[in-house]
């Protein structure tokens, strides 16, 4: 799919976003939901992971980590520099049809700065995706970028009660929904940090999110 705009203008900043990216430690941009990750070890998939920066850091915690990036210079460089027991998969939501092979449930699933691509309808699919990859029990972490749209990108306006409310859809309730301010200090941008959780007793039906 080469031509989806969610992921359009990633290859031509790729340089620049790789800079950005690594300039940047896991620990200053997940700090506010950290006590709510798994302990090791855990099976994580990384969706968007980028360069692997936080696929790395989770894999040297002692995590199994897939780390699902479209972005083919972004992949390479994460690849060639973090550490090779990551699982590299080139796939992309909404329907990760390459993750969704594995025939896996992973026991924590990572969305940073990822959802704002998708349009309502790729949203509602990649819902659905996610809830059938998530292990019972298992917590899905999103953080959702506020703020001007980098030219040559693609970014819907959505909030943490939006993907709340069609995560309860389902089978996944809220246990943490905040907002924080931009780790590299970019006056104009902020962030939201949703962390959801699937029901653990396997039947996934409508429920209103709770611990908001």
């Amino acid at each position: 799919m080469a031509n989806d705009p969610s992921t359009s203008g990633y290859s031509e900043s790729a340089q620049a976003l790789i800079a950005q990216y690594e300039s940047v430690a896991f620990e200053d941009v997940h700090g506010p939901v950290l006590h709510l990750y798994p302990l090791a070890p855990a099976s994580v998939l990384d969706i968007g992971a980028g360069t692997g920066r936080d696929a790395a850091a989770l894999a040297r915690r002692g995590h199994a980590v897939t780390a699902v990036e479209p972005t083919p210079e972004l992949a390479a460089w994460g690849r060639a520099n973090h550490p090779r027991s990551i699982r590299w998969i080139d796939d992309r939501l909404p329907r990760l049809d390459a993750v969704l092979a594995l025939g896996e449930r992973f026991d924590f699933i990572l969305l940073t700065a990822v959802w704002m691509h998708l349009d309502t309808a790729q949203q509602r699919e990649a819902m659905r995706t996610i809830a059938s990859l998530a292990a019972p029990g298992g917590r899905i972490s999103m953080t959702l970028r506020h703020g001007p749209v980098p030219e040559g990108r693609r970014m819907f306006d959505v909030t943490g009660d939006d993907v709340s409310a069609l995560a309860a859809g389902f089978g996944l309730q809220a246990l943490h929904h905040a907002a924080a301010s931009d780790a590299q200090k970019r006056p104009d941008v902020s962030w939201t940090f949703l962390v959801l959780e699937a029901m653990t007793g396997g039947h996934r039906h409508q429920q209103s999110p709770t611990g908001l």
